[in-house]
Order: structure tokens, then C-alpha cells, then sequence
């Protein structure tokens, strides 16, 4: 039995792996394309958004494995020869009952130590991509302009995509204009080994530098003399350094949460929940401070003394200076209380998405691994319920549930960083909603329950047709004909 689900586990997974794959490469099309990414680069990008992606497939995997794993078992009668042999459903699905939780547990694991790593590399190499300038392509007669400061027309490409005829260079790196022209008859053009610099050969042209000289602060006349020259053979040299993918540092991505594993996550947590706390603590302290600095200004002044100590210090029993001062005192007193409250608010806000976004990902890598197991309490029980194999049904209902258990995990993910509900309610929504799916359909498939049977909805059918007032119509339209 564990050799019949393994086949169809693995053939799943690698067909849900790629079905996610697409989906990533539909997202991300437009930064490739046009970029003249080399084959190594796409199969780099392609194996890290893989192992980023397997968390998804392996439950993915599981309940279509299990629903043709059982369902096949149900078509061919395996299920009621091993019934009457004495095996209950119940230890038909023990063995693999113990092989989705080593599933779930490999699960775990890859997304714990191997994604985190592929991650990294993975967010690398996609900045890598959308830094880089398309690839150099020249149209004959459209001007080129994708190098910085220069703008390059061909006339004609000869079919050796080398030899150029009819060449026209405009030079901006003065920032004056079209102010310095290169023209030639014919030429090459080539590409550095490396992919740094593009070289253009020149032969039978000439060039006009038309730059403005300024006189003086005094005299605001600017002059424009014009140089032109000819020449049998010419050397330029464009940078395309920036067509190139550069290389970024992986400290930058290091403290993404899809980077970090459940001890480290544990960690930024703990550390960000401090951190909340000692800055809610310092605001107050501030606030405190400040009324009592306030306080002891007003209290301790000389000119308190023409009133009792008993009484209350009343603005009306002080000059008008100390008033004013009285007054510049609460102002200042009451604009430094706003900034540190406004910038402390501003502050623990983004730590506490900052703690969301941790904790959202701390128990994401449990509950992918939890709906390994629970999605083969769903698709082990249907399958024997149902009795259809292949691909066809098992996958229907693999697509209804899978897209069903997406939406709640997307919906709970979203009312933990939108709601007053605590994260972990939010994350474990979805397993929550599948496990009374789960009870429900284990205990009708391992009791026999004809609940979920086909032929019994077939059988009540079958009796709504034969009863009386359906016969009765049946012979009045025959009489009729």
C-alpha cells in the first residue's frame, strides 16, 4: 500500500511543484524577459523558487496521493476484498497514516533549514535581475539609448551581426545637447568577453564638437566654435557594465522573515516584544518628566511665596513675566511630549509589524506541515468513499480543497496583521476549519457509514422516480402519445 501512494506522491509533487513554479514565472515575466538572461541564470532562478515552493506542494501532493491511492483501491474492489478478509479501513490507513507524518516532518524541516537558504538566494538573485538593463539589442534605423549618455544609430547589420554600415553616435556626457556627432561609412561592433564593455571599430568618418565656452563671470556670452575632424579608423569604447546582473550582500535579506528559521524567529520576537515594552515604558517616562519638570519650575519660583502653602499657585498671583515664562514652558513642554509620543507611536508600530510578520512565518512552518497530515484524513477517507481512481475526480477534488484551505490561510493571515485577534489564532484558521472535515469524513469512511456513499444518494434517487404520482405522470404522457 505504501508503494502504491509513494508513485502517485512523488508524480503529484512534482506536478504541483510545477504548476506553482508557472505561477511564479507568470508573476515575475516581465522583469526576465528581454534581458538576455543566459541559461545558467534561469536555471538558478527556476531551482531556488523551486525549493521556496515545495512547502505548498508537499500537502498539495499528499491529498491528491491519497485520493488515487484509495480511490484506485475502490475501484478494483481492494477495499472490500480487504474488508472481508477482516482489515478495517481504520488499518488500511494506519501505515499511511504514519507516512504523512514523516512527510509532514520532512516538510517541517525543509522549510525550517533548506527554504530559509534558497530564499536568500532567491531575493539576491531576483534584485540582481530587476537592476539589470535589458539586453543590448540594436534595431537597424532606431536609434539606441540604453547606454547611458549616448544615443546610436545603424543604418544596415550585416547578417554576421557584427559588420555595421551607415553608423550615427550622439555623445550626452557633457549634458549640452546633441553637441558632439560621430558619423562613419562602416564599422564592427562587439562585445567584450566579459560582457563589460561593447566596442565599435569605425572606418571612413568623421566628427563635430560643437561645446560651449564660457568667457567669464563677467560676460555672459557663451561661444559654440565648432571642431570637425576626419578619420580612416576610429576606437570607441561604451560601459555595459550595468547590463550585467551585480552581485548583492546577503546581510540585506538576512533578517527577512522568510530567511529565518523557527529558533531564529523565536528570537526577533522575543527581542521585538522587549523592545515594545521598553519604548511604551520610555514614552511614559517622558511624559512624566516633562509634567514634572513643569511641576517643580512653577513651584520652586521665588515669586510663589506671596501665596500660601496651602492654597494652589494660581497664574493671577504672579507678574507677567513669569507668566509668559509660565506659559513658554508648557508650550515647550507640551511640543516635546507630542514628538517623543508621536515618534515612540510611529516607532512601536513598525516593530509590531515587524513582530506580525515574524510570528506569521513562525507558525506558517507548522501548519504546512500540519496539513500534510491533515489533508490525508480528507483525501484517504473520500477516496474510499467514492471508489474512483485516476486522475480525473482525485483531482477535481484536490483542486476544491486545496483552493478552499488557500483562501482560509490567506483570510486568517490577514486578520492576524488587520484585527485584534492574536496571530496564532489567525495562522491556525485553516487547520481549525479542516480538522472537524477531517473527524467527520474518517469516521463515516471507517464505520461504513453510507452517508457519503454514491449509491445511496443513486438508491434515493431511484426511489423519488418510482414513486406513484411520478408513474401516474409517466402513464398519462404515454397515453397521450
Amino acid at each position: 500500500m505504501c508503494k502504491n501512494f509513494l508513485g502517485p506522491f512523488v508524480l503529484t509533487f512534482f506536478v504541483a511543484l510545477f504548476v506553482l513554479l508557472m505561477q511564479f514565472l507568470w508573476k515575475w515575466v516581465d522583469e526576465l524577459v528581454g534581458k538576455g538572461l543566459e541559461i545558467g541564470v534561469l536555471l538558478k532562478l527556476l531551482f531556488y523558487a523551486s525549493i521556496t515552493l515545495s512547502s505548498m506542494a508537499f500537502p498539495l501532493a499528499v491529498l491528491l496521493a491519497s485520493l488515487m491511492t484509495f480511490g484506485n483501491m475502490g475501484e478494483r474492489s481492494e477495499v472490500v476484498a480487504l474488508k472481508s478478509a477482516g482489515i478495517s479501513t481504520r488499518r488500511m490507513m494506519m501505515p499511511l497514516a504514519f507516512v504523512s507524518i514523516l512527510i509532514g516532518i520532512i516538510a517541517f524541516e525543509v522549510s525550517n533549514e533548506v527554504i530559509p537558504r534558497a530564499s536568500i538566494k532567491l531575493k539576491m538573485l531576483l534584485f540582481d535581475i530587476q537592476e539589470q538593463k535589458p539586453a543590448l539589442n540594436i534595431t537597424e534605423g532606431v536609434f539606441y539609448t540604453d547606454i547611458d549618455n549616448y544615443a546610436i544609430r545603424v543604418g544596415k547589420k550585416m547578417p554576421d551581426g557584427v559588420t555595421i554600415k551607415d553608423i550615427l553616435i550622439y555623445d550626452h556626457s557633457k549634458h549640452q545637447g546633441n553637441i558632439n556627432v560621430t558619423s562613419a561609412e562602416r564599422g564592427t561592433m562587439v562585445v567584450t568577453p566579459d560582457k563589460h564593455y561593447l566596442l565599435f571599430t569605425l572606418y571612413n568618418g568623421s566628427s563635430w564638437d560643437e561645446s560651449s565656452i564660457t568667457r567669464g563671470a563677467y560676460d555672459s556670452r557663451n561661444h559654440y566654435p565648432l571642431m570637425r575632424a576626419t578619420f580612416d579608423k576610429q576606437y570607441k569604447r561604451f560601459d555595459m557594465s550595468d547590463f550585467s546582473a551585480q552581485s548583492v550582500d546577503a546581510s540585506f535579506y538576512e533578517n527577512h522573515s522568510t530567511a529565518l528559521s523557527v529558533r531564529q524567529l523565536n528570537e526577533r520576537i522575543d527581542t521585538a516584544k522587549f523592545y515594545i515594552k521598553s519604548q511604551n515604558q520610555n514614552a511614559a517616562n517622558v511624559f512624566l518628566q516633562c509634567m514634572y519638570f513643569f511641576n517643580v519650575n512653577v513651584q520652586n519660583n521665588p515669586a510663589a511665596d506671596t501665596v500660601s502653602s496651602k492654597q494652589v499657585p494660581l497664574l493671577e498671583n504672579y507678574n507677567d513675566e513669569f507668566r509668559a515664562r509660565v506659559f513658554q514652558l508648557a508650550e515647550n513642554g507640551v511640543r516635546n511630549t507630542t514628538y517623543a509620543v508621536n515618534y515612540n507611536y510611529q516607532d512601536v508600530n513598525f516593530r509590531t509589524h515587524q513582530m506580525w510578520n515574524y510570528q506569521i512565518e513562525f507558525f506558517r512552518k507548522f501548519t504546512l506541515a500540519v496539513a500534510c497530515v491533515l489533508f490525508f484524513f480528507i483525501g484517504a477517507p473520500l477516496g474510499s468513499i467514492i471508489r474512483k481512481g485516476g486522475i480525473g475526480i482525485p483531482l477535481v477534488i484536490t483542486v476544491v480543497f486545496f483552493t478552499f484551505y488557500f483562501a482560509i490561510s490567506i483570510i486568517g493571515e490577514k486578520l492576524s496583521k488587520s484585527s485584534p485577534l492574536p496571530v496564532w489564532f489567525g495562522m491556525w484558521l485553516s487547520s481549525f476549519v479542516l480538522f472537524p472535515i477531517c473527524i467527520f469524513l474518517t469516521y463515516h469512511a471507517t464505520t461504513d457509514s453510507s452517508v457519503l456513499s454514491p449509491d445511496t444518494y443513486a438508491k434515493f434517487i431511484d426511489n423519488i422516480k418510482n414513486l406513484k404520482i411520478f408513474k401516474k405522470r409517466h402513464e398519462n404522457s404515454a397515453t397521450v402519445s
